[in-house]
């Protein structure tokens, strides 16, 4: 390989002052002259490294003993690690940032990425995170969502009678019995039009991660028999049994929720667990976590009825009556977890090929 000169400044290490130099580059050897100081020095190429170049400043070259060497001969410094092969991934960087194509492309990928994170990474690690949440820190979840509900207007007292209300939770043990996983079932009645506005839940069902169940007296008026009903409370165990809200939770508020459960800050968790109830009243679920929930309840259906037609059709009664997930504004409704899609029409054929499968 052919010798190289450059010229340059040489910095001792001891001292700021620069001092003029140059240097001799060949493939075995480095020799640094410095007419001022008297010094002629000589070291293998494999003794001194080179800084990576960036653009608008001097190359670098670091010499035994702390020396440091910087020309602007750009041009020989690079054509001396392309011919020693230094710094040869640095290199390919460097042909990157030079030409705006592959600066685009990287951009491109990278937009890309992220963009595929967001779709499927954020959706995976939720569901993951909610998967090993510790128990008491779905208690915290669902304590301070029943405290936003009771403080506005969401809902009220059940107006229920005693004996109406008892036969519900005895139907609803039943259900949870069946559900299992060990979570502290808990069956809340309540009146979803406490104001009498049209402002709180009106007929609907929803579960919270740690297995508090909330039923509106609206529903329950809504349904011709306590099948549907239980079939309803069914559904919304499958949520809580597979995690759904907690995952939604996860995923709506991202990072912060995974490094919460990743950590196991129970301190974190309590005050994280105040952004909760927006995030999960209005999270809704994924299109595969309402088919899952639907498919678990479809089991209990036919475990104990033989049939789903219940189910169904409270689903298409609520259709009918109350509309199809969207309040007057075109906005989807706080609480539409109930009636989350995918929509009606497409789950009553999921449970209705749930039972023609079941059937001998």
């Amino acid at each position: 390989m052919a010798q190289r000169s450059t010229s340059g400044v040489y910095f001792d290490g001891r001292s700021s002052r620069d001092h003029p130099a140059t240097l001799m580059l060949d493939a075995d050897s480095v020799t640094l002259s410095v007419p001022e100081l008297g010094i002629t020095q000589v070291w293998g190429a494999a003794e001194v490294s080179v800084d990576p170049a960036i653009p608008g400043v001097r190359r670098a070259l670091i010499v035994p003993g702390g020396g440091r060497y910087e020309t602007p001969d750009d041009a020989a410094i690079s054509a001396w690690e392309r011919q020693a092969g230094r710094n040869r991934a640095l290199g390919g960087v460097r042909w990157l940032e030079g030409r705006w194509g592959a600066a685009l492309a990287s951009l491109v990928v990278a937009v890309a990425a992220v963009a595929a994170f967001v779709a499927f990474g954020i959706p995976a690690l939720s569901r993951q995170a909610a998967a090993v949440t510790p128990r008491s820190v779905l208690t915290t979840f669902d304590r301070e969502t029943l405290k936003v509900l009771s403080s506005g207007d969401y809902v009220g007292p059940s107006r229920l009678g005693a004996a109406r209300q008892a036969q519900l939770q005895r139907a609803f043990r039943d259900v949870a019995a069946w559900a299992g996983g060990g979570y502290a079932y808990t069956l809340l009645l309540r009146d979803g039009e406490p104001d009498g506005a049209g402002s709180g839940l009106g007929p609907n069902a929803f579960a919270l991660p740690g297995g508090t169940v909330v039923m509106t007296d609206q529903l329950v008026a809504l349904a011709k028999s306590d099948r549907e009903l239980i079939g309803v409370l069914a559904h919304e165990t499958g949520h809580v049994t597979n995690r759904h809200g907690l995952a939604g939770v996860y995923q709506a508020l991202g990072l912060a929720a995974l490094t919460t459960v990743v950590t196991g800050d129970l301190v974190s968790a309590s005050t994280f667990a105040a952004a909760v109830p927006a995030a999960l009243l209005r999270g809704g679920y994924s299109r595969a976590a309402e088919t899952q929930a639907d498919e678990d309840s479809g089991r209990f259906m036919m475990e104990r009825y033989r049939t789903t037609r219940p189910l169904q059709d409270i689903l298409a009664r609520l259709e009918r009556e109350v509309g199809g997930g969207e309040d007057g504004d075109g906005e989807p409704s706080v609480f539409d977890l109930l009636r989350s899609h995918p929509g009606t029409a497409q789950r009553i054929e999921h449970l209705k090929a749930i039972e023609r499968d079941a059937q001998p």
